[in-house]
């Protein structure tokens, strides 16, 4: 009689749960996972290489292309690394705008993750839910920015610009009366907020409604990738991973920066280490976001002033100047063709990004250009673990586990 020999199986990249660029090998015994070993790379774009021989200024709109979720967060850390190595102090509307964006773009994260995850699994509804209140946020991001996804928005001494005081509308095409869709976007961009704010509670009330209680939704994740809280710690686990396993750290509490440590909110932890509290830390962290927006918002309305340092060393000449001034004008070019000097030294910034820690270690020798710049994206160490948390379940379950790390391939491959 033959013996009976694990088999072998590719999982990706054209599988649609790979998302396109996650090839997993997974040695099989019948349908249960064995082993199953990572292949990536294939997003592999060499991106800390090319900063590396750019000014620091020219690679902000990278940072927006590694996480391409969660853009002005990872703007926010390089940013930051800029901002200590130069020694500069961002005015406090400034850290305001950028603390308010960072939590909207904790929401448009959890969303596309939830929308996605929900989809992998069987649950088609709740993506076309998600998407449905991504599209205001996404409005939000190109409100401010002109773009809807790579904003480039956080700038080091601040963000590119103030916050419009009126919110772009829907124009006028075919038969739609678009009355009560522009009904909310009457007043300013802080306005839109506002009102997104007092709506959103209720759209995530709709989606536990959908999957919190379903008893399909917890069969696929009750249980399912179980990592103990001495395995998330040694494994570098941050963000939702980390607390949905039962630890309290949070960047924004932990090590607070900007204005976080003006703001009130929870951090949501987990018990069970499992795809479900996971799934209950993420939904909470919305509704926490969703508290911390509405703070910003409010200081915001109350509290003009500067958006960027007066330095002139690293902020832009304004635009009206621009065309009357042909020193403005010299100024600019130059700026954003040389760059600026930073003092020779290594700093490492972090945030507390929707996926985890992203963070940016950065050398300067006094030119222009970084002589060395490291990201640490969470994802890669959420990745590594996945042969730990998938071994002994079905090959089904490895779709569950592949939605519950929230992996974007992007910041994993650089």
């Amino acid at each position: 009689m033959s013996e009976i020999h694990n088999y072998t199986l590719n999982f990706g990249p054209q599988h649609p749960s790979a998302h396109g660029v996650l090839r997993l090998v997974l040695e099989l015994d019948g349908e249960v996972v064995q082993r199953a070993d990572p292949h990536i790379g294939l997003l592999h774009r060499g991106t800390e290489k090319l900063a590396e021989s750019k000014p620091f200024n020219q690679s902000i709109g990278y940072m927006d292309r590694l996480d391409y979720v969660s853009m002005m967060c990872s703007e926010h850390a390089y940013v930051m690394s800029i901002e200590r190595l130069a020694g500069i102090e961002v005015p406090e509307r400034a850290q305001y705008i950028r603390v308010m964006f960072d939590e909207i773009t904790r929401i448009l994260n959890h969303l596309m993750w939830l929308g996605t995850h929900a989809l992998d699994i069987g649950a088609m509804t709740v993506f076309l839910y998600a998407f449905r209140e991504r599209e205001d946020l996404m409005d939000c991001y190109e409100a401010v920015s002109g773009a809807r996804m790579h904003a480039t928005y956080y700038r080091p001494g601040g963000v590119y610009r103030d916050l419009p005081g009126h919110m772009p509308q829907y124009k006028a095409g075919g038969k739609r009366d678009l009355t009560k869709r522009n009904g909310n976007r009457q007043g300013s961009l802080l306005d839109f907020i506002e009102d997104f704010t007092s709506r959103f509670p209720k759209c995530v009330d709709e989606y536990e409604t959908l999957l919190t209680d379903n008893r399909i939704w917890k069969q696929r994740t009750v249980d399912i990738g179980i990592v103990t809280p001495e395995r998330a710690q040694a494994l570098g686990f941050t963000g939702a991973m980390l607390r949905g396993s039962g630890i309290e750290w949070d960047l924004r509490k932990n090590q607070s920066y900007e204005v976080y440590d003006k703001v009130d909110f929870d951090v949501p932890v987990g018990t069970g280490g499992d795809c479900y509290s996971r799934y209950l830390v993420r939904m909470e962290e919305m509704r926490q976001s969703n508290r911390i927006i509405q703070q910003c918002v409010s200081w915001l309305k109350a509290n003009p002033g500067p958006v960027m340092v007066a330095n002139q060393k690293v902020a832009p000449p304004s635009r009206e100047s621009l065309k009357s001034d042909m020193e403005s004008l010299i100024h600019h070019f130059k700026l954003f063709t040389e760059g600026y000097c930073l003092p020779e030294g290594e700093t490492y910034a972090a945030v507390e990004a929707p996926k985890g820690e992203f963070g940016t270690y950065l050398i300067s020798d006094g030119a222009n250009k970084p002589y060395r710049l490291k990201i640490r994206a969470p994802g890669f160490a959420h990745l590594s673990a996945m042969d730990e948390m998938a071994r002994g379940h079905m090959i089904s379950d490895v779709v569950a586990i592949i939605g519950t790390q929230d992996i974007v391939f992007g910041e994993v491959d650089r």
